[in-house]
């Protein structure tokens, strides 16, 4: 018996944007076979997959060799932005954007996805990340949701990821151990015991929820509304279990790229950044994910390797407190522009992989900025904010005013759209950004 299609049902072409529903539970399918047939198109274009690379340096840059002095699309390139010229037409570079009420220097590098409010003030609890925000939206439709990344950073504190409760989500700082994850398949055994870890783990689950149920029947009614967003989380890890089982048993995609080593010279900060950008780029080409985050924890990173043989007279933060000293300026701009050389390396890669019939680059929005407008005094206004690719209509700087500025979010809304998210409201945002288009 064949479908309406002629063709048999188990080689019927399924969407992957399709999930399985039942008994409470909506789980997306992950990667098969049926999905990736090209023998029937349904649509005169083809709907290209969209993707996020989110990148901070949470000790920003330099403003003023940042920041274009004219506006518009006829703008004269900034000294930094130079690096980038072979792209021009490729990003957008804003000023005058920041997160409203979000002081307190580097406290609020923990906030950079988020746009929460007064990081300092007592009982602060961070909120929803953008990248955790949009694969809460999109459902799993890659082997990994996100992939949050970390060069020289400092796990237990720091990361670009929280969860709706304003949990930190550590980020995965070792090249090597990302690229097992993505490309070596495990044993029969081993992914034997891999599911039998999972199904174990969900029977502790079961166990958990059973028994908060019946504490929840004592409770009062605030007590029961931060109990029933437990159960949230918890219902939310069983079917991201039950997903991750279904991936284990998965062919995991091939790559030509040798597996890296890890750097564990932390001096060797741009070597690093470097290593962790391919990883980034080979997760996206794979399709190992479609929203990976990369934090350069500056603040941690000691004196380091500003280029070959030279390094810097002291550690990153302290040359951060530049006090206008002329040596420690020389030094941060050199650090600056290598940050620019490696993203303008970057978009290169980007640019030069064809996926479906455009570039990679068409479809990946890449979003480089930092919580800090100004470290060397604490100023948290005025974001160095650079966004490239994802099909957006770029070649311009779009300038917002720098005392009131917009808030960052506005921009995370038209990012979210972009990525397919039917959402007109994220963090602090009060709409879109006016002036970038598709």
């Amino acid at each position: 018996m064949t479908s309406k299609d002629n063709r048999p049902p188990s080689t019927k072409t399924i969407s992957r944007r399709r999930f399985l529903r039942g008994a409470g539970v909506t789980l997306a399918l992950p990667l098969l076979e049926c999905m990736a047939q090209k023998s029937v198109v349904t649509s005169s274009k083809i709907l290209q997959p969209k993707r996020m690379l989110l990148i901070s340096n949470n000790l920003g840059v330099l403003p003023k060799p940042f920041f274009p002095e004219t506006t518009g699309a006829a703008y004269r390139l900034s000294p930094y932005l130079k690096e980038l010229k072979e792209f021009t037409s490729d990003f957008t570079v804003f000023s005058g954007l920041s997160h409203p009420a979000c002081e307190g220097g580097h406290s609020t590098e923990n906030c950079f996805l988020t746009g929460a409010r007064h990081p300092t003030s007592s009982g602060f609890r961070n909120t929803i990340s953008l990248d955790q925000y949009a694969a809460e939206q999109l459902g799993r439709q890659t082997r990994f949701r996100t992939l949050n990344l970390g060069v020289n950073i400092d796990k237990a504190n720091r990361s670009l990821s929280w969860t709706r409760d304003g949990v930190l989500l550590p980020a995965e700082d070792s090249p090597a151990s990302i690229f097992k994850k993505m490309f070596i398949q495990g044993s029969a055994a081993k992914i034997k015991q891999r599911l039998h870890q999972l199904k174990r783990r969900g029977s502790i689950l079961d166990a958990v929820s059973e028994s908060a149920q019946q504490l929840s029947q004592n409770l009062g009614r605030n007590d029961k509304a931060r109990l029933d967003q437990y159960f949230t989380s918890i219902r939310e890890l069983e079917q991201r279990l039950i997903t991750a089982g279904e991936w284990e048993q998965n062919p995991k995609p091939k790559t030509d790229q040798s597996a890296p080593q890890d750097i564990v010279d932390r001096a060797l900060l741009f070597d690093k950044f470097e290593q962790m950008l391919t990883m980034a780029i080979l997760a996206l080409q794979s399709d190992s994910t479609r929203i990976v985050t990369l934090m350069v924890d500056a603040f941690a990173t000691p004196v380091f390797q500003l280029e070959d043989k030279v390094k810097s007279t002291t550690g990153y933060h302290s040359l951060s407190h530049h006090g206008m000293r002329a040596d420690h300026l020389t030094q941060l701009e050199k650090a600056d522009r290598r940050q620019m050389s490696l993203l303008s390396h970057s978009l290169k890669v980007l640019a030069s992989v064809q996926d479906e019939s455009s570039r990679l680059l068409d479809s990946t929005m890449v979003l480089y900025g930092s919580n800090m407008g100004d470290a060397n005094t604490h100023d948290n206004t005025n974001l160095p904010i650079l966004l490239a690719g994802g099909g957006f209509k770029h070649g311009q700087h779009l300038a917002f005013d720098r005392e009131k500025n917009k808030p960052l979010c506005n921009l995370y809304v038209n990012m979210l759209q972009k990525l397919g998210v039917e959402s007109d409201r994220f963090g602090s945002s009060t709409g879109t950004l006016t002036g970038l288009k598709s």
